[in-house]
């Protein structure tokens, strides 16, 4: 049976808009939203770098030809995409185009496919890791500034950029086209599984979104989030001697 993916977009177009209407409804929600802004931009920018970066040095310049090696949030934010991930939790950035066909033969080009694809996730945990050192760095050797009123909103602004590079990471892990997750499956897959994924991806892009609109999607990857990021916390505070009461 074919669902219109227009019929979809709509029902996710309503959910968007419902959200969008709680952040002047509850308490605190637009100054969260505010704040939650530049982990979004650092997220979806450093991850669809990270995708050019890697093309380019496998010997693809399609990427580089492109524009797509710096890192301008504007030459890698797609509006949907980015919408999705203030309102939903999942999103997604402009997707960086590269021509298989171009890739030196050191390796497999499914190899080197799977390598482009997990170099966006790789680079999200790189971030967050980043910037969850900066903030026990602050907290350990500036505490009058850290817990003070400015430094409650860095820490805030820190740990959604935590937070979301985690989210985007994991999120784009799940094995479903069109997800990052499915070309790096993909690389590890016989030739006529992965010929036979890439020929049905649109109807795997249909269970995709009906996942996440049935909740299926959120009740797997929110709990990994917290786990992600309860680990990553307690890890870093123990190096760094912190205690929190």
């Amino acid at each position: 049976m074919y669902i219109d993916r227009r019929i979809i977009f709509l029902i996710i177009a309503l959910m968007l808009f419902s959200s969008f209407m709680s952040l002047f409804s509850q308490e605190g929600a637009l100054l969260s939203f505010v704040l939650s802004i530049p982990g979004i931009l650092i997220a979806i920018t450093f991850h669809e770098f990270a995708h050019a970066f890697a093309a380019d040095r496998l010997g693809d310049d399609t990427p580089r030809r492109q524009g797509r090696l710096n890192l301008n949030p504007f030459t890698h934010l797609d509006p949907f995409g980015t919408i999705m991930l203030v309102f939903a939790g999942f999103g997604w950035g402009k997707p960086v185009e590269i021509n298989p066909r171009n890739f030196n033969r050191d390796i497999s080009l499914s190899k080197a496919e799977a390598i482009v694809a997990a170099a966006g996730p790789l680079m999200n945990f790189v971030i967050a890791i980043v910037f969850e050192i900066i903030a026990c760095i602050i907290a350990k050797f500036i505490p009058s500034f850290y817990f003070s009123n400015a430094g409650i909103i860095v820490d805030t602004i820190l740990a959604s950029i935590v937070i979301t590079n985690l989210g985007l990471g994991i999120f784009n892990l799940i094995p479903i086209p069109p997800l990052d997750g499915s070309k790096i499956l993909g690389g590890f897959l016989p030739y006529n599984a992965k010929m036979w994924m890439d020929n049905h991806s649109q109807i795997f892009e249909l269970i995709f979104i009906a996942l996440w609109i049935v909740g299926i999607l959120s009740l797997i990857v929110s709990p990994l989030i917290s786990l992600a990021y309860n680990g990553l916390t307690t890890l870093t505070s123990s190096i760094f001697g912190l205690t929190f009461s």
